[in-house]
């Protein structure tokens, strides 16, 4: 037909991407271009976007480079695609996503529907009840190491669409504008904080460890999060074997296992009482150790279970410190703080309340202490007086324990102590 499009892509796929990348938002990326800004001719820019798509000649322009501190001192680099971009990358993820997702591993957890975190870490507990023994592996610089050839072979498995074979091959291989805006080539790796990255690292991931830990290890189970993976052991020489066996598995797919981060840990338990020098490990910003804990009857025992890394209560309170400065903000209502910051502290407890919440207890003691210094700085009869400033948010906590989110957490006792 006359004027037909080599792709058939749909203008109404490119109008439900643009619906999905609206309701996620983001931030600008090198155009500088908002959402808002790209939806005062939105009609214009996803007919050109179509057409281009469509055609074979869209060209994805360079990612904007981001670097933001890690938990361990070094820094870890987002690539923030444009408005247009991600709606690009959005409408080949819905192509591709559906063909692949029945296919991943039950126990593949990260950025799948249906499945989260808080999954990954409640397996992993009930496996470390289990197992004596996991194997904590650290690929190293995962997201910027990732073969390009490779994922393009491993793709090709699930999908023969041109278009979408095409776009991510572009996707892999567009420039990077670093923070000082100057361009760099990309011969290796796929920026984190793109919209089809986390699916094309599970669709390598899949293939190099998932299927492959099935089919070489079927008695041995696992817990993966895009790149964090636990893997649970009966004995030492089964965690130091598969150990083994999995480096060699990942130096034939170009990766390399961490050799100081990734390490055999001992679920020592009460019924587990041998002596090894490593007994905890970090995943998802849960730390795994032994902790004392209560059985039905009331009785103690020692549990090796989860609760919130000290990384993470760390990085909450320097949060609620530096990017709240409650006792500044004078010019505010209590309710108005609580209206604020409640959608936060309910998001903490709702993932680092999930297991052992009592753990979050000083984290959420330290915010009542801010929000007594700001009591002393907002009111004259109060400055001076932490313990009337207490009790002042004591009695507020009774009357409306519900006012701030973590205030039921603690027992509606919004004291320092």
């Amino acid at each position: 037909m006359s004027g037909a499009k080599p792709f058939a892509i749909s203008k109404q796929e490119v109008w439900k991407a643009y619906r999905q990348v609206k309701s996620n938002g983001g931030a600008a990326g090198v155009d500088a271009e908002s959402i808002e800004a790209f939806e005062q001719d939105l009609k214009g820019n996803l007919y050109r976007l179509w057409n281009r798509m469509a055609s074979g000649t869209y060209f994805p322009p360079p990612v904007r480079e981001v670097v933001i501190p890690k938990r361990d001192g070094g820094e870890r680099k987002l690539g923030i695609p444009t408005v247009t971009d991600r709606i690009a990358q959005t409408v080949v993820k819905r192509s591709l996503e559906p063909k692949v997702e029945p296919r991943f591993h039950g126990d593949s957890y990260g950025y799948r529907p249906g499945k989260s975190a808080v999954d990954a870490v409640g397996r992993a507990r009930e496996r470390c009840w289990q197992y004596d023994w996991v194997v904590d592996l650290d690929i190293r610089a995962f997201f910027d190491t990732l073969d390009h050839d490779l994922v393009k072979r491993a793709v090709r498995k699930y999908t023969d669409r041109r278009w979408v074979l095409l776009y991510v091959e572009r996707w892999l291989t567009a420039p990077i504008q670093r923070e000082d805006g100057t361009l760099t080539a990309r011969p290796a790796g796929t920026p984190q904080g793109g919209v089809v990255s986390p699916l094309l690292a599970n669709i390598f991931l899949h293939l190099a460890f998932d299927a492959w830990m099935a089919q070489t290890f079927p008695q041995v189970p696992f817990e993966r999060y895009a790149d964090d993976i636990l893997v649970h052991c009966r004995t030492r020489e089964q965690a130091e074997r598969v150990r083994q066996a999995v480096q060699e598995r990942l130096v034939r797919c170009k990766l390399e296992v961490h050799p100081s981060k990734t390490k055999i840990v001992y679920c020592q338990d009460s019924n587990r009482r041998a002596s090894y020098p490593e007994t905890s490990f970090e995943f998802l910003s849960f730390t795994f150790r032994p902790r004392r804990a209560r059985d039905r009857r009331g009785a103690y025992f020692v549990s090796f279970s989860p609760a919130v890394s000290r990384g993470a209560a760390k990085r909450i309170r320097q949060e609620m410190r530096r990017s709240w400065r409650l006792p500044r903000r004078t010019d505010k209502a209590l309710t108005d703080l609580a209206h604020m910051f409640n959608p936060v502290i309910r998001g903490w407890i709702g993932y680092f309340g999930y297991y052992h919440k009592s753990a979050l207890y000083p984290v959420f003691r330290h915010l009542n202490l801010t929000l007594g210094w700001w009591a002393m700085r907002k009111y004259k009869r109060l400055k001076g007086h932490r313990r009337r400033a207490e009790h002042w948010l004591g009695r507020i906590a009774r009357r409306q324990p519900t006012l701030f989110a973590h205030w039921q957490l603690l027992g509606v006792r919004p004291t320092a102590g």
